[in-house]
């Protein structure tokens, strides 16, 4: 199953279009998807005082973690698209991020202490938009989200795509990127 997570609040945005694309590419290839739209959702990604206790304990009370966690779980395809502000991911997705990779779900412990991922993704698109040049987030989302937080819990064979001033670019640079991105899915 491919799983596509989305967080961007503006239902007009570029990243919105990217989600369009790919839910039309993957649709016409008769391929079966789920979205997690984490803001249509509702998701409330602040770690609570309650969430952390129970996080602790790989449990958590929120639905939606749970279902986002099991959809996880039954994925072998993931496309995540984000846009990069102030050098990062959205509040949102950091929240999923805490939230969902819960011990048990997303990762557990060795009987030495080792953690070992507890997804099996085999395959990830990771697509981005930023104002800025990609050079400027390559450590960010490389070295950190990728290396460190992807792979540690089996989410692995990472591709990253970025299309760079977003903002202020010209509409023939989004138009050549969602043309280039979609053709990846």
């Amino acid at each position: 199953m491919t799983t596509i997570v989305f967080s961007h609040p503006w239902e007009g945005s570029f990243n919105r279009a990217i989600l369009d694309g790919v839910e039309k590419k993957l649709r016409e290839e008769k391929r079966p998807y789920q979205v997690i739209n984490l803001v249509a959702d509702g998701f409330n990604p602040t770690m609570t005082v309650n969430d952390l206790a129970l996080y602790n304990r790989g449990e958590t009370a929120d639905p939606l973690v749970a279902k986002y966690g099991e959809m996880l779980q039954n994925t072998d395809e993931l496309i995540v698209i984000f846009p990069i502000w102030w050098g990062m991911m959205p509040a949102i997705f950091k929240g999923f991020l805490d939230k969902v990779l819960l011990k048990g779900v997303a990762y557990s412990y060795s009987d030495e202490g080792a953690m070992m991922p507890g997804l099996d993704i085999r395959r990830t698109i990771l697509i981005t938009t930023s104002q800025g040049p990609t050079a400027l987030y390559r450590h960010f989302i490389e070295d950190n989200l990728i290396a460190f937080v992807f792979n540690s819990v089996g989410i692995f064979n990472v591709k990253w795509y970025n299309c760079e001033r977003t903002a202020h670019g010209l509409s023939e640079n989004r138009g050549e990127f969602l043309k280039m991105v979609i053709s990846k899915v």
